[in-house]
């Protein structure tokens, strides 16, 4: 039998499809801001923009205790801070660590429970988990966090509405090392930086090689001095992003600061 564009059958089909659309659009949207040039336009706080004076310094994917004291010992070894980007179940191995970082003046972030992608929507688990993650930073790092980095930068409308529910920031990056490949060395990663790093920037580097090449965070640590003394010698002052004053500019589409309206220290 035909159906007429009329029949119920062909109406719910259209209704179904129309719902299923819908849902694809709110879950993979917003993680096309993953793109650079769609987050620096219309997504400058989400970028990392902040201060025109500051580069914020940020690591993911610890704590791992084959490289993070390392991190730890250059950065004081320099007298800089940074924000670290823990994964939860990475946390809960290493709590010594969370406890270390903060102690010398670090501040830690959440990235996620799991280092996973978001392949299919999940919203009641990434609820979930990015909040048993916050509170592993509360539990075990004894502060609370502020922002969220969502693994490999993929914010779906899931983990934008954990990010809130679990009173985060997103922010991703405006400028990174590319530092999680096995060619990557001290050179390659201080030119990938440098391409992009202008003062309000927000840097993206890793502390941990879990998933990226085997001791690939080496290179990364081969870097950091000379990306330090570059901030230094442009005159620009290096810290993590409660520093930064991301904010100021506009957000996410749909994102709320939860900080408008309060007075800013830094």
């Amino acid at each position: 039998m035909v159906r007429s564009p009329g029949h119920p059958g062909t109406v719910g089909l259209g209704v179904a499809a129309g719902v299923l659309g819908a849902a694809a659009a709110w879950h993979i949207g917003p993680a096309a801001t993953w793109l650079p040039p769609v987050r620096r336009i219309l997504s400058p706080s989400l970028d990392g923009r902040g201060r025109p004076d500051h580069v914020a310094l940020t690591f993911d994917d610890g704590p791992d205790p084959a490289g993070t004291p390392h991190f730890l010992r250059v950065l004081a070894e320099h007298r800089v801070r940074a924000t670290f980007f823990l994964v939860g179940e990475s946390l809960t191995r290493h709590p010594a660590l969370g406890r270390a970082l903060v102690a010398a003046g670090h501040e830690a972030a959440v990235h996620g429970w799991h280092h996973d992608r978001p392949w299919f929507p999940a919203p009641l688990r990434d609820v979930r988990e990015v909040g048993r993650a916050a509170d592993a930073v509360r539990q075990f790092c004894g502060t609370d966090p502020r922002w969220y980095r969502p693994p490999y930068g993929i914010l779906t409308g899931g983990r934008l509405a954990a990010a809130r529910r679990a009173g985060l920031r997103p922010v991703l990056w405006s400028a990174w090392g590319q530092d999680w490949t096995a060619h990557a060395d001290a050179r390659s990663v201080t030119t990938s930086v440098l391409k992009d790093l202008t003062g309000g920037g927000t840097v993206l580097l890793h502390d941990a090689d879990r998933w990226s090449a085997p001791g690939a965070w080496r290179a990364t640590l081969d870097a950091l001095p000379a990306l330090l003394a570059e901030c230094r010698r442009r005159g620009l002052r290096v810290g993590p992003l409660g520093e930064h004053a991301v904010g100021r500019v506009q957000g996410p589409p749909g994102h709320t600061d939860p900080d408008a309206g309060r007075a800013r220290t830094s």
